[in-house]
């Protein structure tokens, strides 16, 4: 107990420390998020990565908190993970790529055992897409981290009451290190999760969840996992179902996720990631109930049907289409242009 309090503690001061030290090498070596007007360093992702398998992993190797085989497979694959994101994020690699490395990530890390070959199957895809949700969530200040560091909570929480201490631990500490990256990412962020991070995050917590729920029945582990993440699976729907009605293509940038549409309705930023926050927070509580018998499996359906309605009312807002870099310069030159005009009379 008290050594999961200490490594939790020196996961959030080493991550806030890095985020803050790794801003300048960021900037200069142009791993920043392009999305934005003004350069924000994608520091945070590497801070994250750095303080949770450094925590977790000095702890395994000390014997203070073994993780165990499995998990530290699982910790080794999410590096792997984030490696992999943190390159995405250098080179802008085609979105398949990151897609096919967490794959096979996630194959090596099911524990076919617990699962059996069909459901460790369903769970290697649910990992692939929890985890491509969690980057989808990354395009507002504090929002993956927010969303990221309360369901890792939340796996702990389920680890700690199955006595699952590798789980546990490494869950905590990569709460914590999300919770030092969200004092450099809250708006106006100074950090950025990037690829890195935010992959990184979402294989973690889904493939630990996986671990948790592993050996249970398929109907009931399906609505714990969807519980534990019921914010970043509505944002996935949404953004899927959205695109396709509008036949954009998925694989193209757009603002239609849950942020930008909260936005569209004229919530402030932080007001935004508080309340994306609040229902990721509301979701996990039921999960963990449902996992540990404190409330019926009938909450998991409230959960369900809260984001049903959110998606459904959300879905025809309509949103700023997207240019592309040459076009939105373009796109400017001639509003400055006509506004000279205007000017000049």
């Amino acid at each position: 107990m008290l050594y999961g309090i200490a490594a939790a503690a020196t996961a959030l001061l080493l991550s806030a420390l890095l985020a803050e030290l790794l801003r300048v090498p960021a900037l200069r070596l142009g791993i920043v998020d392009r999305r934005r007007r003004l350069a924000l360093p994608l520091s945070g992702g590497t801070a994250v990565v750095l303080a949770t398998a450094l925590v977790a992993g000095l702890g395994d190797r000390a014997g203070h908190a073994p993780l165990g085989t499995g998990i530290g497979r699982l910790l080794a694959a999410g590096a792997w993970v984030g490696v992999l994101g943190l390159a995405a994020d250098v080179w802008r690699l085609r979105w398949w790529v990151p897609l096919a490395g967490t794959a096979v990530a996630a194959a090596l890390v099911v524990p076919y055992a617990e699962t059996g070959v069909v459901r460790g199957v369903l769970a290697v895809g649910w990992v692939v897409a929890v985890t491509a949700a969690f980057r989808g969530l990354d395009h507002a200040d504090g929002l993956a981290g927010t969303v990221g560091a309360v369901t890792a909570f939340g796996v702990a929480a389920c680890a700690a009451a199955e006595l699952m201490e590798g789980i546990a631990v490494l869950l905590s500490v990569l709460a914590a290190a999300l919770a030092g990256f969200l004092l450099h990412n809250w708006h106006p962020a100074r950090a950025g999760l990037g690829a890195g991070g935010s992959l990184f995050t979402g294989f973690v917590v889904a493939s630990a969840a996986v671990f948790v729920r592993a050996g249970q029945g398929i109907g009931a582990g399906a609505g714990v996992l969807f519980a534990l993440t019921a914010v970043v699976c509505a944002d996935a729907v949404l953004v899927v179902l959205a695109r396709r009605l509008s036949r954009w293509p998925l694989t193209r940038g757009r603002p239609d996720h849950l942020g930008h549409r909260l936005r569209r309705l004229g919530l402030a930023p932080r007001a935004v990631t508080v309340l994306l926050g609040a229902g990721a927070l509301g979701g996990v509580l039921v999960g963990v109930g449902a996992h540990t018998g404190r409330v019926s499996g009938g909450a998991v359906g409230w959960v369900a049907a809260v984001a049903a309605v959110v998606v459904l009312a959300l879905v025809r807002l309509p949103v700023t289409p997207v240019f592309r870099p040459r076009q939105r310069s373009a796109e400017a030159s001639s509003q400055v242009r006509e506004r000279l005009r205007v000017r000049n009379g």
